[in-house]
């Protein structure tokens, strides 16, 4: 046997036996992979920050004194710009959350108010309706009517009691609990911070950190491996890129445009309705159903009509955008056709949701470039011919009839120098 061979028989040996020990063992390797996840997930969430919060400071770097290259201004750039980008994002969460806090502190108040007499309302409906069956309507009757003199003879001190037994044995679930919610937000926070901070060292160092990316590729791939890794890199970042900026302005359209809409038409709660429909459309496809979900609960708590209304008018709305606005702005940055975009949202929502939402979409989008790209090159090298793309109906050709002169034809000179002659000659 060949040496060749020997090690290929090798190799697909290893392989099968790490299979086999994976199959073995896969509870306790995914037991390990999901604590190596979790210990990972704040590096994983400041990553996904320092990329967002790059946008703006690549923005921002291009406008503050590009053509300094030494001296204070080129020290300067980094941080200032790193200010500029946190303080713009700060200033937006601010704004949304004092625009939409009020009003729905304002919404739950109406709904606590009007609890008590929507309940009384369906209480004397059910009777109402249940007095056909008289079996029930008796039933109902003692059931919402509290009877005096069992309520006189009732034992106060054993229901008491009883009362403290139950207080004092669930004390220690309820202690177990408050700790284990305090925990949670402790670790929440603590996660957030450190993923926060994690983001601010990515963009400060980010020039180091993407020369020592450039330097690993070169030595330890080949030419042909690192033209791919890059090619597949770089349109990761254009396609992620386009798509939240896309994304991100189609959503301050789409809220700006139902406040206005809804305060022409005067719905109520039109700056917190704007708001919350704005930031639930950053989610493709469901977002904006989900913010009119929010919002037509809102203005129901003051008039069911209005939030039918609301609804009919959220539907134009959404007709409008989807075909004139979503195409243009994000649609063709993206490059992804509309059955593909649904595709993405609904197996990322059901994967990883709202986050597997947002990302699902941009990943499946580099997936469909980078095929096509490989699909048009293996094409070319077979020699097969590309597609065509469709062609648009030509719009017909207007034809002008001729009018048809009535009365007597008369001879007309064949120029104006003819009937100028003619006029010299009379």
């Amino acid at each position: 046997m060949e040496k060749k061979e020997l090690k290929k028989y090798l190799i697909i040996a290893v392989i099968i036996i790490g299979i086999c020990l994976i199959v073995k063992n896969f509870s306790a390797i995914a037991l390990a992979i999901k604590v190596l996840l979790s210990a990972l997930s704040p590096l994983f969430v400041g990553c996904a920050i320092a990329y967002v919060f790059n946008i703006f400071l690549s923005y921002c770097e291009k406008y503050y004194f590009p053509k300094q290259t030494t001296g204070f201004a080129a020290y300067s750039r980094r941080p200032v710009c790193m200010v500029i980008s946190f303080a713009v994002v700060t200033s937006i969460i601010a704004l949304i959350l004092k625009i939409v806090i009020p009003e729905l502190v304002t919404a739950v108040k109406l709904i606590t108010s009007e609890i008590p007499q929507v309940a009384l309302m369906v209480k004397n409906w059910i009777l109402r309706m249940s007095k056909e069956f008289p079996d029930i309507y008796d039933q109902l009757i003692d059931t919402f009517n509290i009877n005096l003199n069992e309520l006189s003879n009732f034992d106060w001190n054993d229901f008491t009691s009883k009362i403290l037994n139950r207080v004092g044995s669930g004390v220690e679930v309820i202690f177990t609990g408050i700790a284990s919610v305090i925990g949670a937000f402790t670790m929440s926070v603590t996660n957030f911070v450190i993923a926060l901070i994690f983001a601010i060292y990515l963009l400060a160092r980010k020039d180091k950190i993407m020369a020592d990316i450039r330097r690993t590729k070169n030595a330890f791939l080949n030419e042909k491996t690192n033209r791919l890794v890059s090619k597949v890199f770089r349109t990761a970042n254009d396609t992620f890129k386009n798509f939240f900026v896309g994304q991100f302005v189609e959503a301050i359209i789409l809220g700006s445009l139902c406040m206005i809409g809804m305060t022409i038409l005067g719905f109520p709660y039109a700056a917190m309705t704007g708001a919350v429909i704005g930031v639930t459309a950053l989610i493709p496809i469901v977002g904006a159903y989900i913010g009119a979900a929010v919002g037509a609960f809102m203005i129901c708590t003051e008039s069911p009509i209005k939030a039918l209304w609301f609804i009919v008018f959220l539907i134009i709305l959404q007709q409008i955008e989807g075909n004139l606005i979503y195409p243009k702005v994000v649609g063709s940055s993206v490059g992804l056709p509309g059955i593909w975009v649904l595709a993405a949202v609904t197996v990322g929502g059901g994967l990883f949701g709202i986050a597997g939402m947002l990302l699902g979409v941009p990943t499946l989008a580099t997936v469909y470039k980078l095929y096509h790209e490989s699909l048009e090159k293996r094409e070319e090298k077979c020699g097969i011919a590309l597609p065509e793309p469709p062609k648009k109906p030509e719009k017909p050709e207007k034809t002008v009839p001729k009018r048809k002169r009535r009365g007597k034809k008369t001879a007309q000179p064949e120029n104006k120098n003819q009937n100028s002659k003619d006029g010299e000659n009379i």
